[in-house]
């Protein structure tokens, strides 16, 4: 708004000083030097419509006049247009360009009237017109389409250096990725991605083709149409282009995008939970049973994964457990299994007094972890069996028998020859505690055959 009082102070004092105050003067002369002609005059002047149509004729003299340059008006300035961006016109099919600015910047020059409405214009249309040149280094012009020609202009870069290649096409083998798996509720898991085509066109200046290592479909899980098992097409699936550091290179694919259909599934299996007592209970107790809230929990994963989860162990320390106990415990989650049906459970705990149970006998002594192509012996049969001692609740220990105790030696890593070695005791019975009366046996290592 500011401007154009500017414009309207500056018009009114044209008007008073080209027209009103010399048509005052001479209106004055004129009735000074003969009366009849000056009442003529003031009568003229007293008609409303008389100086209506003088001042619509001064007004058309006036516009004329500005608009014909003949009032110049003396306040230029000038307006930067940034990140203006650069059109570039040439055979896109054939060719490929690289050395030209995205965007430029345009410095328009003229009087703040018309800068005004050049600013309020949308089109301020920068082109390099590439038309004709051959591939090879050139230097071009960049240019301003000006929609006046009373203003003038400045390109901030005018001139740049051009490469021109030509566009040559290689056909690649094509793979994938799978984009934000994580995302997927963790029951699912993706068992494959078929594309509908395993081969594309890539397109560009040779020097890329020659760096492009892998082209790649990237299978987004955030672009699947529904999260549920079966069946589930991705249309528009993006592609890639990496060197052998695994940058992207630019260049064209043909097509453009593809569809994939992914294989969803939920894998699933229950197994066990396994009471697994940590430490040792306090002086003169004894864990006489023990109860979870669940005895299994179904696990979640790929089927190569859970396969191999036959049971999950709870760990529990009875260090400190004087009496009766219930426990919140946290499930541990084995490695590879995406989800649980559960994370936790609750394992009630009944403590009772220790009791003794002596002179297990006739418990065979077995070796573990063999070197190949060893055999191990006991040197004598004293040495081959050993007498259990066991320590539990009374409940516990009654029905525990040899057949359920293992002992065994750990051959992992000796070599042929008579060694000694710690004999190791357990039960099949986690609840009692198993002593061997016999600490070390000597085993011969030999040769097999």
């Amino acid at each position: 708004m500011k401007i154009f009082k500017s414009i309207a102070n500056f018009i009114a004092t044209i008007i008073d000083k080209i027209i009103v105050t010399p048509l005052t003067k001479l209106i004055v002369k004129i009735t000074g030097n003969k009366n009849n002609n000056g009442k003529l005059f003031e009568s003229l002047l007293a008609k409303p419509t008389a100086l209506l149509f003088i001042s619509l004729f001064f007004a058309i003299a006036l516009f004329i006049m500005v608009d014909q340059k003949i009032i110049r008006f003396t306040d230029n300035g000038a307006e930067v247009f940034k990140g203006q961006a650069v059109n570039v016109v040439y055979n896109e099919e054939a060719y490929v360009v690289e050395g030209l600015p995205e965007t430029v910047d345009v410095t328009l020059i003229g009087s703040k009237a018309d800068l005004y409405i050049a600013k309020q214009s949308s089109n301020h249309s920068v082109t390099v017109d590439l038309t004709g040149l051959e591939p090879g280094t050139h230097k071009v012009n960049i240019e301003y389409e000006k929609g006046r020609n009373d203003i003038e202009y400045s390109v901030n870069p005018s001139v740049a250096t051009v490469i021109i290649y030509e566009k040559v096409s290689d056909s690649r083998t094509l793979t994938y990725d799978v984009l934000n798996e994580e995302k997927l509720d963790k029951k699912y898991v993706i068992d494959s991605v078929s594309l509908k085509t395993d081969t594309v066109t890539i397109r560009g200046p040779q020097y890329r083709l020659d760096e492009v290592a892998a082209v790649k479909a990237l299978i987004d899980v955030s672009d699947l149409p529904t999260v549920e098992v079966g069946k589930q097409t991705i249309e528009n699936v993006k592609l890639k282009a990496y060197d052998k550091s695994g940058n992207v290179v630019d260049v064209e694919f043909v097509p453009e995008t593809i569809s994939a259909d992914v294989e969803i599934s939920a894998p699933s299996k229950e197994v066990n939970l396994n009471f697994v007592p940590t430490g040792s209970m306090p002086f003169g107790k004894a864990i006489s049973s023990y109860n979870f809230s669940s005895n299994k929990v179904t696990v979640y994963g790929a089927n190569s994964v859970i396969n191999g989860v036959n049971g999950i162990d709870i760990k529990v320390d009875v260090s400190k457990l004087t009496s009766d106990t219930t426990l919140d415990i946290d499930i541990p989650k084995p490695t590879g299994v995406k989800s649980m049906s559960q994370n936790s459970i609750k394992v009630k705990i009944f403590v009772t007094d220790v009791a003794t149970k002596s002179n297990i006998q006739s418990v065979n002594i077995t070796g573990i972890n063999t070197p190949e192509g060893m055999v191990a012996q006991p040197i004598d049969e004293a040495n081959g069996v050993i007498e259990v001692e066991v320590k539990g609740a009374q409940s516990v220990i009654d029905s525990i028998q040899a057949s359920d105790i293992t002992a065994y030696v750990d051959l992992k890593g000796l070599s042929e020859g008579t060694h000694e070695l710690n004999v190791e005791v357990k039960g099949t019975n986690p609840l009692a505690t198993y002593v061997s009366k016999k600490t070390k046996v000597t085993v011969n290592l030999t040769k097999a055959g």
